[in-house]
């Protein structure tokens, strides 16, 4: 039996089990550090939880839902073992909560973003060795949802605080609305520009990408 269960500060029992699981999957660039975690895990705007097996972390998801955009972002969902319908447990309790969030606020929302990798140009990374977490089967899942990738060539800054531009991914638009082909540059712009203040070095690249879509007027959304 799998357990929901979230976690808000680095101090619950969980979290370095949460965290040396982050580790193993991801690469370090797209890992923030142990004590760095203190305060995002204290912010009630961003939900991070745990699949509990026992006493085990199998799996993990982190979300945030923007009520003023009316949208959501998932920031990861990790799958640490096959074979025990860890992802849709982790899906259909995101979803679950999101529209209990979207309800609390009064609003309805739009859709939700997602950073996946490009398996052609991530294929270097093993993700732990954990076949789920491949970069071809994840992309592929986010396509079943129902994802479109933006049509525009995406970078964000490293979460290791070093202001490398990390590329290798796609930013990504579920919408509510699936024969949706488009969205409001400015849309993305507010929402990346929000989700990226907390990281102060910002690669020229980075900077780059903004400014070009800053004179868009949509950014184009394209099958996964």
């Amino acid at each position: 039996m799998l357990i929901y269960h979230r976690i808000t500060s680095i101090e619950d029992r969980y979290f370095k089990k949460l965290h040396e699981l982050l580790r193993t999957i991801f690469p370090s660039e797209e890992v923030l550090e142990y004590e760095l975690w203190r305060e995002p895990l204290e912010d009630p705007s961003i939900h991070v939880y745990a699949a509990l097996h026992g006493e085990d972390v199998v799996g993990s998801t982190e979300y945030r839902y923007y009520p003023k955009l009316r949208v959501a972002m998932t920031d990861f969902t990790i799958i640490g073992r096959p074979s025990m319908g860890i992802g849709r447990f982790l899906y259909r309790k995101r979803e679950a909560d999101l529209q209990r969030l979207a309800e609390q606020s009064g609003t309805t929302s739009i859709g939700m973003f997602a950073e996946v990798y490009d398996p052609y140009r991530a294929g270097a990374h093993e993700f732990g060795g954990i076949s789920p977490m491949n970069p071809i089967v994840r992309r592929e899942v986010l396509s079943h949802i129902g994802y479109k990738r933006m049509n525009f060539p995406y970078v964000h800054p490293s979460w290791d605080h070093e202001g490398k531009a990390v590329s290798e991914l796609d930013l990504c638009f579920l919408p509510q609305d699936e024969s949706l082909d488009a969205i409001d540059a400015a849309l993305v712009v507010q929402f990346l520009e929000g989700y990226y203040a907390a990281l102060p070095n910002k690669p020229q690249e980075w900077l780059d990408m903004m400014a070009k879509l800053r004179e868009a007027d949509k950014v184009e959304l394209l099958p996964l």
